[in-house]
């Protein structure tokens, strides 16, 4: 008997695993009603209609239950027992779906599907659907997972660190605000990439992302020599109070939209290719030199635009001292460009998010697949080679002369 259990629960097995329709859907149905037969009958002692003085319960009916696969909704018939009590091995006590549904309705709403679009792809599966209340509460599930990798703690050093920020509609104390989503990744010494943490605030307030910083020290962020992102109020004051000895590059794409902004629409293209030879110089001191050449020449005509220039000097050439393989991904924040607009893709389905929670544990999960994305891809973001060389005496000096500098 508990070999044909057995072999029962390995044959329902295999035929979850197929791809078919009805014919699976009712072979499911057939054997799971014999495997449960076959359980109950175990469990009292007794076939059907058996007479034995080893019994120890009596079969009494049975209720309805729909088990939801991913070849249908398959209705069973479940045996009860008196006295006591029986549960099929086959279903998950308190749970009306599979895992592998419950992965299917968690992979959508990761993906940007609403709470109230959820229920049109599980009809499409071939099931009868899920109500609101029940999606909410498998997307509920996501929250231990994305709390631990949100908390998990950061080993080793990374010598660069990019932070920046998508804004979205969100719920607060019964008003609709707008609040950014912080996300910050890291390259470690050997060269991989990694999400490092993940928050949601007022990205303009100086004590947001003091918080955001710290919170990212007590997990273990150490050893970070850059830091890019953009001009964030109050970020930079954060950078020198919470990561000491770091330096800060500002994002160059976005400072050259805030520089040509002040250019007249003529001669913005012109400007525009003066300023990148201040870019293409090849190290810290030839392009510092070029800046103020280009800034003297734009003075009389562009005052504005070479004040700007002028004050965000050390800011938009930071990254010069580093290793040259590193700087064209040193320079702006567009390493965290793409994780932006896959966030933005997801979220946009959603529109307003009920609470902070809701946007937390969204985005939280998208970044958890990120990161194990990047930790099997086996590809290094720079090479261990390039890696070693930060820590060679030409970079340390031209770091404490650039830092003297900012000073």
């Amino acid at each position: 008997m508990a070999k044909c259990r057995m072999n029962l629960s390995a044959f329902v097995g295999k035929l979850l695993e197929e791809q078919d329709g009805d014919v699976l859907r009712e072979g499911i149905r057939v054997l799971s009603q014999a495997l449960m037969e076959s359980e109950v009958a175990g469990l009292i002692g007794a076939e059907r209609h058996e007479r034995t003085s080893e019994r120890t319960a009596y079969r009494n009916g049975t209720r309805t239950r729909s088990w939801d696969t991913r070849v249908g909704t398959v209705d069973l018939a479940i045996p009860k027992v008196r006295p006591g009590t029986y549960s099929p091995s086959l279903l998950p006590p308190r749970r009306r779906a599979e895992q592998a549904l419950l992965a299917v309705v968690q992979e959508a709403y990761v993906h940007g599907v609403s709470t109230r679009k959820v229920d049109d792809p599980v009809k499409a599966l071939g099931l009868d659907g899920l109500s609101k209340a029940e999606v909410s509460r498998i997307c509920g599930e996501l929250d231990p997972l994305v709390e631990a990798f949100r908390t998990r703690s950061i080993t080793g050093e990374h010598p660069y660190v990019w932070l920046d920020a998508t804004y979205h509609k969100v719920r607060v104390d019964g008003r609709v605000v707008s609040q950014a989503t912080v996300v910050a990744i890291g390259v470690t010494q050997g060269g991989e990439r990694q999400i490092l943490g993940l928050d949601v605030g007022a990205s303009e307030e100086r004590s947001f992302w003091t918080a955001f910083l710290r919170s990212l020290v007590k997990r273990g962020l150490a050893g970070v020599r850059l830091v890019i992102s953009e001009a964030h109020e109050g970020l930079r004051p954060a950078i020198s109070t919470v990561l000491v000895g770091a330096a800060w590059q500002r994002c160059r794409v976005h400072f050259m939209r805030n520089l040509l902004a002040t250019v007249p629409r003529a001669l913005r293209e012109p400007v525009a290719a003066i300023v990148r030879t201040i870019f293409a110089q090849p190290d810290h001191a030839s392009a510092l030199g070029q800046l103020h050449k280009v800034a003297e020449g734009l003075r009389a005509r562009m005052p504005a635009a070479a004040a700007l220039l002028e004050e965000a000097a050390e800011d938009i050439l930071a990254h010069k001292p580093f290793p040259e393989e590193h700087r064209r991904q040193l320079h702006s924040t567009n390493p965290l460009e793409r994780l932006n607009k896959e966030i933005k893709r997801r979220s946009s389905v959603v529109g307003i998010f009920p609470n902070p929670r809701a946007l937390v544990r969204l985005v939280g999960a998208m970044l958890l697949e990120q990161d194990d994305e990047w930790a099997v891809a086996d590809r290094r973001y720079f090479s261990a080679e390039s890696m070693k060389r930060l820590t060679s005496p030409l970079i340390v000096a031209s770091e404490q002369e650039l830092l003297t500098a900012i000073a």
